[in-house]
């Protein structure tokens, strides 16, 4: 049985959105996205597709996952807008294949009838990239 949007809480559409696109497959990420969809990346980088956000990594990262350990649907969220935050960690290798785990990031996604119509993105990437002894494991 195929995963449809109409199917999932918005909850779910964002986390099903998430594990299609860090494959990465954009395409099949398509289909939990709207019409005019409006994405933010850090530093303000505006983009209108999930292809985008997978062009972005590329030239970013040697590969990227993210860790999802929550998933928080604000409250009062009705099904035709409701705003739900991703948070959890990045990790992967930078273009240089030195690896990297714990970067922090928050994804605020608002999803209205069903699909994903905005996508807002922070992480440490910036942080860890002009500083990279923040990639560091804290010693005891």
């Amino acid at each position: 049985m195929s995963v449809t949007a109409e199917t999932l809480t918005p909850a779910q559409i964002v986390d099903e959105y998430l594990r299609i696109l860090m494959i990465p497959d954009p395409g099949g990420a398509r289909r939990f996205v709207a019409p005019g969809l409006r994405i933010t990346f850090t530093g303000g980088r505006a983009m209108g597709d999930p292809a985008e956000c997978a062009a972005f990594n590329a030239t970013r990262y040697r590969w990227v996952k993210k860790r999802i350990e929550r998933t928080e649907t604000v409250a009062d969220g009705s099904a035709t807008d409701t705003v739900v935050y991703s948070l959890g960690t990045l990790h992967g290798q930078w273009p240089d294949g030195t690896p990297f785990e714990g970067n922090r990031y928050v994804d605020r996604y608002v999803v209205r009838d069903s699909l994903i119509v905005q996508m807002d993105v922070w992480n440490d990437s910036a942080e860890w990239l002009l500083e990279p002894a923040l990639n560091q494991a804290p010693t005891a």
